[in-house]
C-alpha cells in the first residue's frame, strides 16, 4: 500500500518524496525531523518548517521526530527546550515518544571522530580561529594547508582524547576535517568539527564533556542514528550539503539521509533573525520574547493568533526554492478569516462617551438577547443588561457631520445595537468646551428588528454604564515601519526604523459585563473595532486586559494605497 497522500500539494519536496517512494527507497519509509537550538524563542519562520516538516509526516504516515540541537551550552537553556516544546504541541503536532536531543549522541560523536581520525580524514589543528579563517583563503583564492595537517594518526588520537580530558584551553586546539583545501566549496577547506568549551554547565550532560562537535558534523550523524528519511532545511543550508553528504560516506552509520533545501520565511515589517530579535528582548526595545509585536510563536500566541491560523498561513505561502518576501497581509488575513468564523462578538467601548437616557424610568432594567454570532445560530445567544445609562464611543458622535455620517448626531437618531432607537436632544459640555454626557430618548417601540417603515440609518455599540467593567485595551501594530527593517538599503539601522506607535495602552475603556469572567487567552470581535484577546500574562481579578489581534480590515494596505497615489 502506497504511502502517498490522495492530494498532494504540487511543492518539489513531495515530489522528491512521492519518487523515492515508488522507487521503494527507504522501504518506502518517510522520517522527517524539526532540529531547533535552544538558544532562543521559535518565530513564525520555525512554524513554516514544523507545520513542513510534521506536515509531510502525517501525509506519508511517518513519523517527525523534535530533536534539540544542543551542542553549543554557551547560548542554550531549560528554558528554550521547554518554550520550544510548547510551541511545537500549541501548533498541533505531537513527537509521541521521539523527543531527542543531539547530546544524546556525543559518546558515538566522538566514536566517529575518531574513526575519522583512523581514516586520515581528520586532525587535531592548533591554529587559532583568526589564523584558520586567513589560511581558508577567499571564494577566488584557493586555502592553505594548516602546518598540523601532516601529523600522524597516533599523535592526532592522542591530542584529541587528551582534548576531552581537559587537557587544553579553550581555543588551543580543535579537530578539523582533512577534505580539500582547494575545493571551490569553502564548507569542505578542512570545517572544524569539534572545538573546546570549558566552564559551560549543560542542560543535558552537565560537565561530562568540554569539547562539543560542531553542527555540520552533528547534524548528519543524528539524521543518519535517528533513520531519517528526508533532512528537510533552509536554503542557506545547500552550501552545507556536500559536507553533509561526505560526513555521512566517511563514518559506519547506519544509512544515509537525503538533505533538501527550501527557501525561509521573509515576512514583510519583521525579522527572522534570532540574534536580532534577541537584541531587542535583551535591550528593552519589547518586553520579552512573548511580547505580542514579536513574531515569534509565543508572541503571536500571546496577540491572539490561532494555531490553525498560523497552519493556514504557512499552507498558503507554500514552499520553493526561491527566496520571496511574504505580504505581512497574508498573515493577517489568515487570522482574520478564522476568527471571523470562530469568534464570538462582544461590545467594547474604547472612548466611552456617556448617554443619558432621560425618558426610560431611572430605575428601569432589562436583558435585551444578543447572538454570539450573526451568521452562526450554534454559537447561541446572550443576555446584555440595558439601563438608563449607557456609554457609546466618541468617535460614534458628531454635532454636526456630513450626509455619509450615518451615526449619532445632535437631533439625530441611531439604534443600539439589539436594542432601541435613541434621538440626541442635548449636548453636555464642560467649561472648556468639551462634550461630557449627552441626553437622549428612547422608542420603546424599536426594540430588536426595526419597524416596518421605520428607517434608522446607523447602528452603534454601546455597553451598560451600571454594569459594564472597566478594562485596559492594548492596540498592537507592525514592530516596525518599513518593510524589510534589516536589509530597509537606507543606510540606517534596523533600531531606527522601529514603529513608535506599535503599542497604544488605553486605560478606562468599557466592556460588557460578561467579559469580566473571559479567561487568559480566550478571543473575541469586539464588534466595529477588530478582534481582541484577553492578555493572558497581564490580567487578573483587578485588572483586565484585552490584546488587539487584528484591525477588522486591513488599514496598512489602505495606508500603503494612500502613499503611492500621493
Amino acid at each position: 500500500m502506497s504511502n502517498a497522500p490522495e492530494k498532494s500539494p504540487g511543492n518539489f519536496i513531495r515530489q522528491i518524496i512521492d519518487q523515492d517512494i515508488q522507487s521503494n527507497k527507504n522501504d518506502g519509509r518517510v522520517a522527517t525531523r524539526f532540529p531547533p537550538e535552544p538558544n532562543g524563542y521559535l518565530h513564525i519562520g520555525h512554524a513554516k518548517s514544523i507545520c513542513l516538516n510534521f506536515g509531510i509526516a502525517a501525509d506519508y504516515n511517518g513519523t517527525c521526530n523534535l530533536r534539540f540541537d544542543d551542542t553549543n551550552p554557551h547560548k542554550e537553556n531549560i528554558e528554550y527546550v521547554r518554550a520550544i516544546e510548547e510551541d511545537v504541541r500549541w501548533l498541533g503536532y505531537d513527537w509521541e515518544d521521539r523527543l531527542f536531543y543531539a547530546s544524546d549522541y556525543f559518546e558515538q560523536l566522538y566514536a566517529y571522530a575518531v574513526e575519522l581520525i583512523e581514516k586520515r580524514l581528520a586532525y587535531v589543528c592548533d591554529l587559532t580561529a583568526e589564523e584558520i579563517r586567513s589560511y581558508r583563503g577567499t571564494l577566488t583564492q584557493a586555502g592553505r594547508e594548516s602546518p598540523y595537517r601532516g601529523r600522524s594518526m597516533e599523535e592526532n588520537l592522542d591530542l584529541f582524547r587528551r582534548m576531552r580530558n581537559g587537557d587544553f584551553e579553550d581555543g588551543a586546539r580543535v579537530l578539523r576535517a582533512r577534505i580539500d583545501m582547494g575545493s571551490p566549496n569553502m564548507n569542505l577547506r578542512d570545517p572544524t568539527l569539534y572545538r573546546i568549551r570549558h566552564g559551560v554547565i549543560h542542560h543535558q550532560t552537565g560537565e561530562a564533556w568540554c569539547i562539543y562537535p560542531m553542527y555540520d558534523f552533528t547534524h548528519p550523524v543524528s539524521d543518519a542514528l535517528e533513520g531519517i528519511t528526508h533532512s528537510i532545511c533552509t536554503l542557506e543550508f545547500e552550501d552545507h550539503r556536500p559536507l553533509y553528504d561526505w560526513v555521512l560516506e566517511h563514518v559506519s552509520v547506519p544509512c544515509q539521509p537525503r538533505q533538501i533545501e527550501f527557501s525561509r520565511l521573509n515576512l514583510e515589517y519583521t525579522m527572522m533573525s534570532k540574534r536580532k530579535l534577541t537584541e531587542l528582548v535583551e535591550d528593552g526595545y519589547v518586553e520579552g520574547w512573548d511580547d505580542p509585536r514579536m513574531p515569534t510563536i509565543a508572541g503571536l500566541r500571546r496577540r491572539g493568533f490561532t494555531p490553525a491560523s498560523l497552519r493556514d498561513f504557512c499552507d498558503r505561502i507554500g514552499v520553493s526554492k526561491s527566496d520571496n518576501t511574504v505580504e505581512m497581509g497574508v498573515l493577517e488575513n489568515s487570522i482574520r478569516e478564522d476568527l471571523n468564523t470562530n469568534a464570538p462578538r462582544r461590545m467594547a467601548v474604547l472612548h466611552p462617551l456617556k448617554v443619558v437616557i432621560t425618558n426610560y424610568p431611572e430605575d428601569g432594567e432589562e436583558n435585551v438577547p444578543a447572538p454570539n454570532h450573526p451568521q452562526d445560530e450554534t454559537m447561541g445567544m446572550r443576555q446584555l443588561p440595558f439601563t438608563r445609562e449607557v456609554y457609546i464611543d466618541r468617535e460614534d458622535f458628531r454635532e454636526e457631520a456630513p450626509k455619509k455620517f450615518k451615526r449619532l448626531v445632535s437631533g439625530g437618531e441611531v439604534r443600539l445595537r439589539n436594542a432601541y432607537v435613541i434621538r440626541c436632544n442635548e449636548v453636555v459640555k464642560n467649561n472648556q468646551g468639551e462634550t461630557i454626557e449627552l441626553h437622549c430618548s428612547y422608542d420603546a417601540a424599536t426594540l430588536g428588528a426595526n419597524p416596518e417603515g421605520r428607517k434608522v440609518k446607523g447602528v452603534i455599540h454601546w455597553v451598560s454604564a451600571k454594569y459594564g467593567v472597566s478594562a485596559e485595551v492594548r492596540l498592537y501594530d507592525r514592530l516596525f515601519n518599513h518593510p524589510a527593517p534589516d536589509n530597509a538599503k537606507d543606510g540606517r539601522d534596523y533600531h531606527e526604523h522601529l514603529n513608535p506607535d506599535s503599542l497604544r495602552t488605553m486605560t478606562g475603556c468599557m466592556v460588557e459585563p460578561g467579559l469580566a469572567n473571559a479567561a487568559g487567552g480566550e478571543r473575541f470581535q469586539f464588534e466595529r473595532e477588530g478582534y481582541f484577546c484577553v492578555d493572558p500574562v497581564l490580567s487578573s481579578e483587578e485588572r483586565l486586559v484585552f490584546n488587539r489581534t487584528v484591525t477588522l480590515r486591513d488599514s496598512w494596505a489602505k495606508i500603503e494605497q494612500q502613499l503611492k497615489a500621493d
